[in-house]
């Protein structure tokens, strides 16, 4: 990359309150796109490492050529500016001097540690010539130095054991038990009239007092904790909640005191997004106590080590948080599908351990297909800690789901704050799109019982990146010709069904619980003869994209002749009718959110730039 120039006449400033967007100047767009590329989180350059766009969008509710960045918008506006940022150098100095420490904690031989220290200096050099790593990918890197060098699996995996030991310590002393069954009368100096009301005035006292722990770091940093009194842990209870988001949490958990209004709906699907090792004890408190309540809580944790975070081997393997999580369920795979993941949060668990497959406080472009799968599943998200804070909410984007943050404050508070779903995510629940099957099948079970044949026809609708509209007309087109044509039938044309928000998760869900019905005589697949037959009705002529096509080039269709050839299993008088079964093998899976092959997403790359 060729050497910043240090004259104004070259630099490109951004400012902070206008995040850039693409197309507004050709050299900073040059510099942009390289951000993505020198930090290993664009998916064209690094398909195994970052996620894909649409994986992105299930998370982050981006607008018109927008493109998500994890960090937030004063870090990107200093690294888009390309001008000298005291504030970038003292983040790195930051970054730097946290491995050197960690350099000077674990090697005590004088040469091998002279020696470690000149090579991260050195790469630390290189990696920030140009402003333009994002702080937390320069650890990541320089991290994974000292431990490729040391072979040292986890340089605090002592101490993050020894700061869980003594939560658990602390939470299973007789003081504490006593101190958070303690009802002072002054809390119910207006006594509830009803037994709900009791019910719910206490959950809120009690989960009030568990956030209030979140914030007693003498927990887990010292020994001070295991000498508590009943009276010293009353103290830290009372600990006050601030913060915009305090009010918010409780409706959505559906507690409320009498100072605030019912929640609606109970039970909520919930990820949580664990911090550092110690405080993960409290954490795992609160969320056994949302359990109790009917909550099912998603707990994530850190693929590998990354200073005192604690991560998914320490989840597995740590004799105390081990024992927290005997009775979760731990989802060790990483790309889950739509229907595999409701499939296991409808298990009879209430908790459920994932790791996010990432190295780092919190980075949505590096996580796992399973963890954006479950982002979009859930009901909202709650997150811990600063550094997590800053990436939602020192930033201007908005998320897909609510998200509450639960983090220390001053003065001895706890800070909830909360930034609530874009406004216009449209979510299909899995409940929304069993009801929009239900009235299909409903449709087909009225014809049936009129005497009619009910027809499937199973087609390209976005197997063709781009051609949606189109493939969406020509089936119509088809349908309405095949209507026509045939007296008592019934066709269901699946393009008539199509929203806007829906993708390929959400439309696969829905039309297998319609395909599995029982209620389809006759399975028809798209030709290429039918295709023709559409641009001859609407006098057009094929045009190249279409040539040749039919249902086999759908990763969709695939996927629905597999399930054609189970449902004609049980039903063999049902017909499927179009291409050579075995034909439809070239497709293989979708990629996340896509409507078509993720092996066609290289071809596609091509046209993205």
């Amino acid at each position: 990359m060729k050497a910043r120039s240090n004259t104004s006449k070259n630099k490109t400033t951004v400012k902070q309150e206008k995040p850039y967007k693409p197309g507004e100047n050709p050299e900073t767009d040059a510099w942009f796109n390289t951000f993505y590329i020198e930090n290993h989180l664009d998916y064209f350059t690094h398909p195994d490492q970052a996620a894909t766009p649409e994986q992105i969008r299930f998370m982050v509710y981006t607008e018109e050529n927008e493109r998500y960045y994890p960090c937030s918008d004063k870090m990107f506006a200093a690294i888009m500016s390309r001008d000298r940022s005291d504030f970038i150098q003292e983040k790195y100095k930051e970054v730097l001097q946290r491995i050197l420490e960690l350099v000077d904690r674990q090697i005590e031989d004088q040469k091998e540690q002279d020696y470690l220290k000149a090579l991260i200096k050195i790469k630390y050099s290189h990696e920030t010539r140009d402003e333009i790593m994002i702080p937390s990918r320069l650890e990541k890197r320089l991290l994974r130095i000292f431990l490729n060098h040391t072979h040292i699996e986890d340089p605090y995996l002592f101490e993050k054991a020894m700061r869980n030991k003594r939560v658990s310590q602390s939470f299973n002393s007789e003081a504490f038990q006593k101190a958070l069954n303690h009802v002072d009368r002054s809390e119910f100096v207006k006594a509830p009239t009803t037994i709900t009301a009791i019910k719910e005035l206490v959950e809120h006292l009690e989960l009030k007092r568990l956030i209030a722990m979140s914030a007693e770091n003498s927990l887990w940093e010292s020994d001070e904790s295991l000498k508590y009194t009943i009276k010293d842990c009353l103290k830290a209870f009372n600990r006050p909640l601030t913060g915009n988001g305090v009010d918010s949490l409780f409706q959505f958990l559906g507690i409320h005191s009498k100072e605030t209004a019912p929640g609606v709906g109970r039970a909520k699907k919930i990820l949580w997004l664990a911090n550092e090792s110690g405080e993960v004890m409290v954490d795992l408190a609160i969320v056994h106590y949302l359990a109790k309540l009917g909550h099912k809580i998603i707990i994530a944790f850190k693929e590998g080590p990354l200073f005192k975070k604690v991560d998914i081997t320490n989840a597995q393997e740590d004799e105390v948080l081990r024992r927290e999580l005997e009775s979760a369920l731990f989802i060790q795979e990483k790309n889950l599908t739509k229907n595999e993941l409701l499939k296991t949060l409808r298990r009879d668990y209430n908790i459920f351990v994932i790791s996010d497959g990432t190295r780092e406080n919190l980075n949505l472009l590096l996580t796992s297909t399973t963890f954006g799968r479950i982002f979009k599943e859930v009901d909202g998200v709650i997150s811990r800690g600063h550094e997590q804070k800053r990436r939602f909410f020192d930033t201007h984007f908005q998320f897909t789901q609510d998200i509450f943050n639960i983090s220390e404050a001053p003065r001895g508070s706890v800070a909830i704050s909360y930034k609530p779903k874009h406004p216009s995510v449209i979510k299909f629940s899995h409940k929304d799109l069993e009801s929009k099957a239900q009235t299909i099948i409903d449709h087909m079970e009225t014809a049936k019982k009129k005497g009619m044949t009910v027809v499937f026809y199973s087609g390209i609708i976005g197997s063709i990146p781009g051609k949606i509209d189109m493939a969406k007309k020509i089936m119509s087109v088809f349908v309405e010709f095949l209507k026509k044509q045939s007296a008592m039938t019934f066709i269901i044309n699946p393009s008539e069904h199509f929203e806007p928000g829906m993708d390929a998760d959400d439309l696969m869900y829905m039309w297998e619980i319609v395909q599995s019905s029982g209620l389809i005589d006759i399975w028809r697949f798209q030709t290429y003869d039918d295709i023709a037959q559409a641009f001859q009705i609407m006098n057009k002529k094929v045009p190249p994209e279409w040539v040749g096509k039919d249902a086999t080039f759908s990763t969709g269709c695939t996927k629905e002749m597999r399930i054609a050839l189970d449902v004609q299993k049980n039903q063999p008088e049902m017909q499927i009718i179009g291409p050579a079964t075995e034909k439809f093998m070239r497709r293989d899976e979708y990629g996340i959110g896509k409507m078509y092959d993720k092996r066609l997403v290289k071809a596609h790359s091509i046209f993205s730039y």
